[in-house]
């Protein structure tokens, strides 16, 4: 069994504590291919990163379906083994999902400690989370990813001990186990439907303002953009899940007052339990008017994260929405693509045909900007001030002039 489920609650630190040294694994099946299963891998160590972990090494191997027992083949592990042994690693983390019974066997061979790609963003949000909404969340997605990977995992939760008068057939230790993570499950759900009825409350006393949502892949600069937009301080950091709580602030363009929210950024691999837990988090994306889907361009596998986030938005019914496709860190996209390579012409022209390509792949209007150079800002204003006073205008057709 692995004592270490839920990293963040046997140690507050989580895996930050002195800058436990890593490694990555990976596994190359269909449907992906090395490259893409290498681009995971860079993923999977900027989540290590952001939980405080330094990543030493990479392992992939190509297998045509996990192994049942270890999840990868016996050679490989023979060699991660020794490589651990010699490498004074603490951490080994896996790219997917392991199950109980995987993790059991993995710690007893390597004698370390195993994190699955879940594991790693239920540690980080556990880190992140500020509110009771987001630790309760948080919490009931825990259990939630705990639970059928019971009897693989622990030897003990909360155990029933034999003794006089208790001797008989019984519930059998594993039972018990599961019916006190059910019980946890039913009281943490309880306790969100209460907070989830003082966040409709709450969203009522708003009025009926016109909503903004801005949407995105993580560090997208969903952040940074709505600080930009709104003049107001919220917390923008270079890693991945910044924002855990959705942020509402008030905004006035042109006199017209809309509400901006920012929340959650998507993963891939975004563990299901947690995408339900957090439901209610992005209700305000749910009951928003106008989406801004922040998209960061740098990032080479861009448009992968644009489908990330559709499929995402799809799964919590977000659909048929007006939407601004936003693309961000061009600043960082011309550095990356062509900046030391081409004249200004070139680069300028490049560029326009990007633009191009890109507007005709989408329905929705596009804006290319730098939030944090506040480069096309008033571009970007001015096309969302045009979508919020078309809301208004179908909401409430004889006010719109007062604005």
């Amino acid at each position: 069994m692995s004592t270490d489920w839920n990293i963040s609650k046997q140690n507050p630190n989580g895996l930050r504590k002195g800058a436990e040294r890593a490694i990555l694994i990976g596994l190359i099946s269909k449907p992906f291919t090395e490259a893409q299963v290498e681009e995971y891998l860079d993923e999977l160590e900027f989540l290590a990163m952001t939980a405080g972990a330094v990543s030493v090494k990479r392992f992939t191997q190509k297998l045509p379906h996990p192994d049942i027992r270890t999840f990868i083949g016996k050679g490989k592990l023979e060699e991660i083994s020794d490589y651990v042994k010699t490498h004074d690693i603490d951490l080994v983390i896996f790219d997917d999902d392991l199950s109980g019974k995987q993790q059991n066997n993995l710690e007893k061979t390597l004698k370390r400690k195993i994190v699955d790609r879940s594991t790693l963003i239920l540690d980080i949000f556990a880190n992140r989370a500020q509110t009771a909404q987001a630790k309760t969340q948080v919490e009931l997605a825990q259990m939630q990813y705990l639970l059928p990977r019971l009897r693989g995992m622990w030897t003990h939760l909360e155990r029933q001990r034999g003794g006089i008068g208790m001797r008989g057939p019984g519930e059998k230790e594993i039972e018990t186990d599961r019916r006190i993570v059910r019980d946890k499950i039913s009281l943490l759900k309880k306790k969100l439907e209460k907070i989830d009825q003082q966040n409709i409350t709450q969203r009522k006393n708003r009025g009926d303002l016109i909503r903004v949502a801005l949407v995105g892949y993580t560090n997208a600069g969903k952040s940074t953009l709505m600080n930009v937009l709104s003049k107001s301080d919220v917390f923008a950091e270079d890693k991945l899940f910044a924002t855990l709580d959705t942020t509402v602030r008030k905004v006035v363009f042109d006199r017209m007052p809309f509400l901006m929210s920012d929340t959650v950024g998507f993963i891939r691999k975004l563990p299901h339990h947690l995408v339900e837990s957090f439901k209610s988090t992005l209700d305000e994306t749910r009951e928003s008017d106008i989406i801004l889907h922040v998209v960061d361009i740098s990032h080479p596998q861009y448009e992968d994260h644009i489908l990330t986030v559709e499929r995402t938005l799809n799964e919590l019914s977000v659909r048929d929405k007006a939407t601004m496709m936003v693309f961000n860190k061009m600043d960082l996209y011309r550095k990356a693509a062509y900046d030391d390579l081409l004249d200004e012409k070139n680069r300028n022209e490049l560029e326009h045909e990007l633009k191009q390509s890109i507007r005709k792949r989408f329905e929705a209007p596009c804006q290319f900007i730098s939030a944090i150079n506040k480069e096309n800002i008033a571009d970007l204003r001015a096309e969302l001030a045009r979508m919020i006073q078309a809301q208004y205008e179908i909401r409430y057709p004889y006010r719109v002039q007062h604005f």
